[in-house]
């Protein structure tokens, strides 16, 4: 992906908390598409492998989350945190972690993961299809700038990450900052 590609338009199958919702599992489905998430706002959108999995759990997730304010700061008006899981799978997740201000976009069927050419076979881990790991600032649905880790390929024997760390992310956005303050 380079800056200035338009994000493409998929719909993502979410669940919802709905307290009118009789019984143990309070949530209902709902649709959201690209725009819903991107449409009008200045955005990082980071991917990873998979929910609950080591580095996702224990680095980039928190990272991001406990940056938060100094994101925010920047301009960003959300975060959001998209892997190829199902919606039950990322809602759990969030809750596992403690997510309060991170958002979780679940592209179970890996359409828009596919769509922006993240889509790497796992199976060597036996996960099958996942995202590879990158990161993105989105400004009204384009790329400002794009984050993606070395090594993009099928099966791969490592689990790259550095590039797309929120550590790296807000130092782009820091410097990106300063040059149009100048």
């Amino acid at each position: 992906m380079t800056p200035g590609f338009r994000l493409p338009d998929v719909t993502f199958h979410t669940r919802i908390r709905d307290d009118s919702v009789d019984g143990p599992n309070p949530f209902r489905w709902e649709d959201k598409t690209t725009a819903d998430y991107f449409a009008g706002k200045r955005v990082v959108l980071f991917a990873l492998p998979g929910a609950f999995t080591p580095t996702c759990s224990t680095y980039q997730l928190p990272g991001y989350e406990n940056g938060f304010d100094d994101f925010k700061a920047l301009g960003i008006d959300d975060i959001y945190c998209l892997s190829v899981n199902d919606s039950f799978v990322m809602n759990k997740w969030a809750e596992w972690q403690g997510i309060k201000n991170i958002k979780v976009i679940p592209d179970g069927a890996g359409e828009f993961t596919r769509r922006v050419g993240m889509l790497v076979r796992k199976d060597n881990l036996g996960f099958g299809l996942r995202s590879w790991r990158y990161a993105a600032v989105v400004r009204d649905g384009v790329i400002e700038a794009w984050f993606e880790e070395p090594g993009l390929c099928d099966n791969h024997g490592e689990d790259p990450y550095g590039v797309s760390s929120p550590e790296t992310v807000l130092k782009w956005l820091q410097d990106d900052a300063r040059e149009n303050a100048a």
